[in-house]
Formats: structure tokens, C-alpha cells, sequence
């Protein structure tokens, strides 16, 4: 809708001339709706820390994909490409073939997009996210967009699906959409354990998607289509989609 949300990460903890810069932002950009201040205080590669504060307008910004609206706050993951982010969601369902009856898990979840994408056709969804900023906006954008068989729940899937599991739930399709690192072992011998007939895989890295598609290859699952989807022009950047099926 136009509205831009402006995230400035520090390194310290005060922004100096706070309220001087603000008013700069909103007299230079005037379709600016939020201005949050994040800190990050780490020496590493990580772009955004754990803090954010609000310092003007709006906690988040609204986008839609498809007939869907969804709350973004600042350390959400979302794809800026809304045109093609709907190209590939709606790829996803077409692979996870769904006919009103089943359970999908749907791990690294983010603000739910995926997830309630899947929750039109599923007979219940479960998203996990470790961000859970991601699962506020998650659950949010579920009760705005009236979808009540999606549950999300917050932790690292490493942990998660394997407590799923003991807890007796079985999920009859799996989607993935894990960073760029792919999935861990154990998230991948948890899905193998829970017997899905059928694996959706979205990926941002060629390479260790090939990783673990041949992983899932030694747990008993087969690679039978995929599909590219370009959300980055101009880019060496590619997102793909996989359907792994169970052998046999």
C-alpha cells in the first residue's frame, strides 16, 4: 500500500538528536508510517539484534499477497516481492496437494505466510518460528485474516519438532522454508520419524537445498518436482520449490 517502515540499527543503545531525525524522516519521505531504532551490540555478521524500540508511529506496516494481509514488524522475515512471493506460495500449495483433511507443519514459519496459504486447503496447520516478534504477527495476522485451524508456536525447530513428535503429533504433509543454512539434522530425521506422505521444500540456497534433498533421499524421501520462482531480477538470486515424495 505504500507505506515504508524505516528500521535503523545502532550499534549503541541512544540515538542521538532522536526526535530531530524522526522529524527529518517524515519531512523527507512522507509516506513513512514507522520509524523504529534496532540494537545491535554484537561484534558478528548478525545484521539485527534482539532490542527494537519504537521510536515514532506505527509497531508494524501492513502488506497483502494474494487475498491475505499481514503485519510485518522489523525483525520479521518477509518477502519484499509480493507479486512473485505469491507466485511461489501458491507453488507450494500446488505441491503439498491438499484436500481439507490433513496436518501441516509448517517449520521456520516467519510471519505465517506460508502457513496460511496452507491453512485454506489444511485441515489444521502448525507454524514454528524461532523470531517471536515473527509468531506475535504470526498469530495476528491469522485472527485479521479470520483463519482459527492455524497454531503458531515459538522455539528453534531443532527443538520443537522433536517435542512435537513425543507429544504424538503426526503431520501428513511437511513444508520447509528454513535461512539460507538450511535445515539441521535433527529437523530433518524428526520429519523422516513423522512419515509425511509428502515434503514441500522452499528454498533461497541452490547448494544446501541439493544438501538436504539428497539427506532426505537417505531417510526414504524422493525428489520428484521442482521449480524455480525468480523474486530477484537482475540477481543471481533464485528461490525454488521442491516436492519430495515418500519412496514406496
Amino acid at each position: 500500500n505504500g507505506d515504508i517502515m524505516v528500521v535503523i540499527v545502532t550499534a549503541a543503545k541512544t540515538l542521538p538528536r532522536e526526535k530531530e531525525f524522526v522529524k527529518m524522516l517524515r519531512a523527507k519521505l512522507p509516506k513513512v508510517v514507522s520509524v523504529q531504532q534496532n540494537i545491535q551490540t554484537y561484534h558478528n555478521n548478525v545484521i539485527m539484534g534482539r532490542d527494537t524500540k519504537l521510536l515514532w508511529g506505527k509497531s508494524t506496516i501492513l502488506d497483502s499477497i494474494g487475498r491475505l494481509n499481514f503485519h510485518i514488524s522489523p525483525r520479521s522475515f518477509f518477502q519484499v516481492n509480493t507479486d512473485q512471493a505469491e507466485v511461489l506460495y501458491n507453488k507450494a500449495l500446488e505441491y503439498a496437494d491438499l484436500s481439507g483433511s490433513e496436518t501441516v507443519i509448517d517449520a521456520y514459519c516467519g510471519t505465517g505466510t506460508i502457513t496460511l496459504f496452507l491453512a485454506q486447503k489444511a485441515r489444521k496447520v502448525i507454524g514454528i518460528e524461532i523470531v517471536k516478534p515473527a509468531i506475535l504477527d504470526a498469530q495476528k495476522n491469522a485472527r485479521d485474516n479470520n483463519v482459527r485451524n492455524a497454531d503458531f508456536l515459538v522455539g528453534d525447530a531443532t527443538i520443537v519438532m522433536p517435542r512435537l513428535y513425543k507429544q504424538g503429533v503426526r503431520a501428513d504433509v511437511v513444508v520447509v522454508d528454513p535461512p539460507r543454512a538450511g535445515c539441521t539434522p535433527t529437523v530433518l530425521e524428526t520429519f523422516a520419524q513423522m512419515k509425511p506422505e509428502r515434503i514441500v521444500y522452499v528454498s533461497c540456497d541452490p547448494a544446501t537445498l541439493a544438501r538436504d534433498v539428497k539427506r532426505f533421499s537417505e531417510q526414504g524421501y524422493e525428489g520428484v518436482r521442482a521449480e524455480a520462482v525468480d523474486l530477484f531480477p537482475r540477481t543471481a538470486h533464485v528461490e525454488t520449490v521442491v516436492l519430495l515424495k515418500r519412496s514406496g
